[in-house]
């Protein structure tokens, strides 16, 4: 089913950078949707804290995502829970289909569909998802309160959820399988003064091993030599990567070898009037403040694009 409505503008995602994106479209006088299957706000939503957003010193991820939505809403944008299964482009309009089938078309589509994160593909991880398998520190984190945990990762977000996770375990076992940390000096120095923290460098887990009441430990492997070693934990909380979640993008736009969408510097795919912003889009770094901006400069180009477009039209019907 086709909606009759035709809408300026399509957003695919409720991060960031979707809802930046809707407060831009909508100051633009433009006709816009957006569409979030899941909580507004994204991966920012299940971060611990928040210290680089400019403007606010700290601010706990859930709490910003809430200010994010608050602001787009103040606007009259109209937002559906729902979820998206395919964008079909166009000549003259592009379309995006609906879970329920229901296909809504419009000038311009602004893809922002983020990313989820990896998995680290070791035995015993789908088997104990929920059961002492975590992607999410500030979600789970609650469950093994005095307990002691494993932090699998060497990014930012292992660092900060290590942290988040030593204030309220046991101990926390940071495992990266390289020799230095990846993440941001200042986190890396935080993560060296706690106590409750203990790091295990040059290590990879073979196994999560568990018994019927969830996971006991960890079957690991060192990466210099071959050794295998074994840890007793409770929970382990996985954070080795992002993959872009590019499944929405149609043929004929160009995607990079590591799954992210490449643009030209208005955020505009290969495709005229789609856009692609925020994690999903190739740049040099993926953070809150760029998701946001990417939003911005899509809202505008589309608007510009837009109305370029009703232009065309105009001129047709009256030739």
């Amino acid at each position: 089913m086709t909606e009759q409505v035709m809408y300026d503008v399509i957003i695919v995602g409720g991060g960031p950078a979707g809802l930046t994106a809707g407060m831009y479209a909508k100051r633009a006088a433009l006709n816009a949707v957006l569409i979030e299957k899941g909580v507004p706000g994204g991966q920012v939503a299940i971060t611990t804290g928040v210290e680089n957003y400019p403007g606010f010193k700290e601010i706990g991820g859930f709490e910003l995502c809430e200010k994010f939505l608050e602001h787009a809403k103040a606007y009259d944008l109209e937002i559906r829970n729902t979820e998206v299964v395919s964008t079909e482009p166009g000549i003259d309009y592009h379309g995006v289909t609906l879970a329920d089938g229901t296909v809504l078309t419009g000038h311009a589509v602004i893809l922002a569909a983020g990313g989820t994160s990896k998995k680290l593909q070791a035995k015993g991880e789908d088997e104990n998802f929920g059961k002492g398998v975590s992607y999410c520190a500030t979600c789970d984190g609650f469950f093994f309160r005095n307990k002691v945990v494993a932090v699998i990762g060497g990014g930012d977000t292992a660092l900060e959820d290590a942290l988040y996770l030593a204030k309220i375990t046991e101990k926390v076992y940071l495992i990266h399988r390289r020799d230095e940390f990846r993440g941001s000096r200042i986190l890396q120095q935080r993560v060296f003064a706690e106590p409750n923290i203990e790091i295990l460098y040059s290590t990879v887990v073979s196994e999560i091993v568990s018994d019927q009441s969830g996971v006991t430990g960890l079957d690991l492997k060192s990466t210099r030599n071959d050794e295998t070693s074994h840890i007793d934990v409770e929970g382990v909380f996985i954070f080795v990567g992002f993959s872009p979640n590019s499944q929405l993008v149609p043929a004929g736009i160009t995607i990079n070898k590591s799954g992210y969408v490449v643009t030209d510097e208005k955020c505009e795919t290969d495709l005229p009037g789609i856009f692609a912003v925020g994690d999903l889009r190739q740049k040099y770094a993926n953070q809150i403040v760029l998701a946001a901006a990417d939003g911005c400069t899509a809202a505008l180009a589309a608007a510009h694009y837009v109305e370029t477009r009703k232009v065309v039209e105009v001129e047709k019907e009256e030739a």
